[in-house]
């Protein structure tokens, strides 16, 4: 059974690799934390690429719906808050990226389980026997 074949395991694959790379990422935000000037840096979100995939997007039927796009806020939404800066120019908030840290240790377990998962669910479709 080729994997790559299957809808759902590339984008399990993509989303691990996505995982991977915004782990890296913000171990370098993390060591980094000391360092007067040092911006943090992220990923743009998982939900961009999949927008790239030819998702389709909810449409604005009405002007007192919730918009979908970002550019577009409704009134009493909060604009995102600034980044706060240290006396040396250091804009790295530990709390925040350890947050992150934390949440894209989530999303990879979440993945990987799911991933699993349907493995065995293949392999109990083909009568093998399942062992997790």
């Amino acid at each position: 059974m080729d994997q790559t074949q299957i809808g759902l395991f590339d984008l399990a694959e993509r989303r691990l690799a996505w995982a991977d790379r915004r782990q890296a990422v913000l171990a370098r935000n993390i060591a980094n934390t000391n360092t007067p000037g040092y911006r943090p840096r992220d990923l743009k979100p998982f939900a961009a690429t999949l927008s790239r995939a030819g998702a389709i997007a909810p449409v604005r039927t009405q002007p007192n719906h919730i918009s979908a796009v970002s550019g577009d806020r409704a009134p009493g939404e909060a604009e995102p808050r600034p980044a706060a800066r240290a006396p040396d120019g250091n804009a790295v908030t530990l709390d925040d990226q350890l947050i992150r840290v934390a949440d894209t240790e989530t999303t990879h377990a979440l993945v990987t389980t799911i991933y699993r998962k349907y493995l065995a669910l293949f392999g109990i479709a083909l009568g093998r026997s399942s062992s997790g």
